[in-house]
């Protein structure tokens, strides 16, 4: 891939979060963990990335802020199974993250054992359009299966935290979210996309 292909980036968190990103940011998981937020992830999940270091460094996956270059991915699709869908909200950010120095471009979920680690931008080389951006990944072959979505998870990883002037959107799945939404935050345009969420909204 080129990044003149990339059009967006995404963030995904607790719309009550929207607060603290506003003020702050997007932190990573180390550098928000001493503030109270609302996590939305699995706790197994964490415990596998917080073991994963990158190669040829001491930092481990949470060191960075994780975006995905695909929102409507299983990880977003377990989100919502799992949670109430006003609760949920992707942040777009703009494709000059992409450029912050020291950030590492992932073909695939990073804490996957096949993972590839790479500079950017110059490791969107190792993203395969063609899977990251399928709209299905329940393939009938297993192994297929596993591996589109573990590469429909790949992620832009950011030391610490991105800046909030890259933030331009907040996507969310129905207008009680859209409202919700507004309450906690009202300076970023706010977009209603039911698709997006998977039609759940």
């Amino acid at each position: 891939m080129d990044i003149s292909e990339i059009n967006e980036l995404y963030y995904i968190t607790h719309v009550d979060n929207l607060r603290l990103i506003s003020q702050f940011g997007i932190l990573s998981h180390n550098s928000v963990k001493r503030i109270p937020h609302k996590d939305l992830s699995s706790e197994v999940v964490q415990d596998r990335r917080d073991n994963k270091k990158l190669p040829d460094t001491n930092y481990n996956l949470h060191h960075f802020a994780n975006l995905y270059f695909d929102a409507r991915n299983p990880m977003l699709y377990f989100l919502t199974c799992h949670n109430k869908i006003e609760d949920i909200c992707i942040l777009s950010l703009s494709k000059e993250v992409l450029l912050i120095p020291d950030s590492v471009i992932t073909d695939r979920n990073a804490a996957s054992d096949w993972a590839c680690f790479k500079p950017s931008p110059e490791g969107l080389q190792v993203i395969d359009r063609e899977i990251t951006f399928a709209k299905n990944w329940n393939l009938d072959n297993e192994f297929l299966k596993m591996e589109y979505k573990s590469k429909k998870c790949a992620e832009l990883l950011i030391p610490v935290a991105v800046n909030k002037k890259y933030i331009q959107k907040i996507y969310v799945a129905n207008n009680s979210a859209e409202q919700k939404a507004m309450n906690v935050c009202n300076a970023i345009p706010i977009i209603v996309n039911n698709e997006l969420f998977f039609n759940k909204g």
